[in-house]
């Protein structure tokens, strides 16, 4: 580029820092947090409406406002996908479906006879996931018997044993440990139609496994025959113990772990246990889905889990990035906010670490039974900057917590340590989604630059290097867990390691460069398809997105390049910017379960350009100084 050139360049970039800046500002609540919306699919709001159908507390209003929603969400040829652009899902589809039903909508009518073509050419029902199943059954749609059992009598497995409840990740564990309890019931309350409609008469066919799958085939047909006739006692023991434990994990806020799958199956299995609904349990579990309901012009919708925590770390660091002043009121008052969040007391993730003092932070307003690695990384790296009174032992507590939360082989996970045992995976029941938590690229990588920061010459730190390293793909990326896809596990793991000393000519480094020059767009910004999950040929392809765009230039920026590829991304990144100072994305570029559940984070297209824009701006500061 021309010395006028770069100037242009500089001054544009200078002018969207300021405007993205100040729109972020604007987002701040008065209590000092910040939170963006966490949109995920229809699932939720279809899945809301059976719930309150079940309980026998769905209103008009609310099925109506759902059912716009649903409805603006279907695309052309009848289908709802689980994310922007992606492929069809069946599953959803029939949840959505049968939520319309609900709402009223007739069989004949040209939306629902477009989804029931593509539900039919798909399988019907017979080929949905498990979990659509279950909702089914809930309505004599779908025959208990011919669901994989979960007996509650698992919750009598001992820590050490395998398959016991605590060898699945935490959102499994509460997952599964309510349905234990609804399966043993086989409840089943009418419609008020059928979705006879819906079914081919045909078995979809499933590939003949072996090894463990047959094995748990074996397994599953046993405990048909068990749970026929189970012993009385034992199963009244199993059930106590189960209730107990569900009741003993709801969140201040009526939730369960702060996300929508173990709330909704808690409340039903509490419900079925004997329950009212206006037991303080359940109606502290019922009323605290309001504050993840949304509701606007397009409808009503629910918000799967809410992150406050990670969005206001996140916005902590990006104005940081920035050259925001360390003791702006917005700053300072966030990291109070911060200060006044952090866990104190212990939960499940002891039962493998029990002699780990508690610390660290959740993702969530209310989930002190759960506090994750990686949301406590971020906010060490954002608090460690500020000079506010109790950061320095919160900080301490953390790193401690954090540190001693790694697992055997030096990698972390997001909630648990040694959570890799993936002899779950290979039930009938789990046919949909993550079930363990195993250490992943990504998380380690915010560690391992926290630990760089607070403690450079820990054993842990280098363990954790050397794991990061041996995860690096053979072309040179890495895989992201919790992020889309590649772009997000390398856009993490090379700030990472420079942060820790790995210098910028390290091969390590210089592949994981080359990767992302590889994979740039024309138009300059980056961008990968959900669909890399389960396609490689998506890896590291799709539209460019600013929060992708913004990753792909952190990690360019820590490698120190001066090259063509910053500075196209970052003009794709001030040439896209919207007047007010944000961003458009509507691609998802957030993964809950890889190839199964994705998020619209909705201020990662903030946060992350303000990191990337501030980074280029001040890439001639000390590291140190950031």
């Amino acid at each position: 580029m021309t010395t006028l050139e770069t100037r242009s360049l500089l001054t544009g970039a200078e002018q969207a820092l300021q405007s993205a800046c100040d729109h972020l500002l604007g987002l701040r609540s008065p209590e000092g947090w910040w939170k963006g919306e966490l949109q995920t699919n229809v699932t939720m709001d279809a899945e809301d409406l059976l719930l309150r159908q079940f309980l026998g507390i769905r209103t008009e209003r609310e099925t109506a406002e759902a059912a716009r929603w649903i409805r603006s969400q279907q695309r052309a040829d009848g289908t709802w996908a689980t994310f922007h652009e992606g492929p069809a899902d069946l599953s959803t589809t029939v949840e959505a479906y049968a939520a319309l039903r609900l709402a009223g909508d007739p069989p004949g009518a040209g939306h629902m006879s477009a989804a029931r073509r593509q539900i039919l050419d798909m399988g019907g029902v017979e080929a949905t996931r498990v979990f659509t199943r279950i909702w089914l059954a809930l309505f004599g749609e779908w025959p208990w018997r011919r669901l994989p059992v979960m007996p509650p009598e698992l919750m009598f497995l001992p820590s050490w044993f395998p398959l016991n409840i605590y060898d699945w990740a935490c959102w499994a564990r509460q997952t599964i440990v309510p349905l234990t309890v609804v399966t043993a019931y086989r409840p089943v309350r009418r419609l008020p139609f059928d979705l006879a409609e819906l079914r081919t008469g045909r078995e979809p066919h499933r590939a003949a496994g072996g090894g463990w799958e047959a094995a748990f085939g074996v397994l599953d047909r046993a405990l048909h025959q068990y749970e026929r006739r189970p012993s009385p006692a034992l199963r009244r023991a199993a059930l106590r113990r189960a209730v107990d434990w569900i009741t003993a994990r709801q969140e201040a806020d009526g939730s369960w772990g702060g996300i929508q799958p173990p709330w909704v199956y808690s409340v039903i299995a509490l419900h079925l246990t004997g329950h009212p609904l206006d037991h303080p349990v359940m109606s502290r579990a019922i009323k605290g889905l309001d504050r993840f309901t949304i509701r606007d012009g397009s409808g009503r919708r629910l918000e799967a889990c809410q992150s406050p925590v990670w969005d206001t770390a996140l916005a902590i660091n990006a104005l940081l990035d920035a050259g925001t002043p360390a003791g702006h009121p917005a700053v300072t008052g966030a990291a109070a906010w911060l200060l006044r969040e952090e866990i104190t007391t212990k939960g499940d993730w002891a039962v493998r670490r029990p002699g780990l003092s508690p610390g660290g932070w959740a993702f969530e307003f209310d989930n002190d039974g759960y506090p994750d690695i990686d949301d406590t990384a971020e906010v060490i790296l954002a608090l460690r900057r500020l000079d506010v009174p109790g950061v320095r032992p919160a900080i301490e507590r953390g790193v401690q917590w954090m540190t001693g939360m790694a697992s055997s082989d030096g990698g972390f996970a997001a909630f648990d340590a040694d959570n890799d045992r993936a002899l779950c995976t290979k039930l009938p029941f789990c046919d949909f989604g993550a079930v363990i938590d195993p250490p992943s690229a990504d998380v380690t990588a915010h560690v391992v630059e926290a630990l760089a920061k607070e403690r450079p010459h820990s054993p842990a730190l280098r363990r954790a290097v050397v794991w990061l390293l041996r995860a690096q793909e053979r072309d040179g990326s890495w895989f992201g867990r919790w992020g889309a896809n590649h772009v997000y596990g390398t856009g993490a793991a090379v700030p990472a390691l420079v942060a820790a000393g790995v210098r910028p000519g390290h091969a390590s480094v210089r592949s994981a460069v080359a990767w992302l020059e590889r994979h740039q767009n024309d138009d300059g910004g980056w961008g990968e398809d959900l669909r890399s999950y389960r396609d490689a040929a998506w890896i590291g392809r799709g539209a460019s997105t600013p929060s992708q765009t913004a990753w792909a230039l952190l990690a360019l920026l820590a490698a120190g390049e001066r090259s063509p590829a910053v500075e196209n991304g970052v003009r794709w990144l001030v040439e896209h910017q919207r007047p007010d100072g944000n961003w458009d994305e509507p691609h998802f570029t957030g993964t809950g379960f890889p190839g199964d559940f994705f998020i619209n984070y909705h201020l990662y297209r903030l946060v992350f350009p303000i990191s990337a824009l501030g980074r280029y701006l001040r890439r001639d500061t000390p590291q140190d100084a950031r």
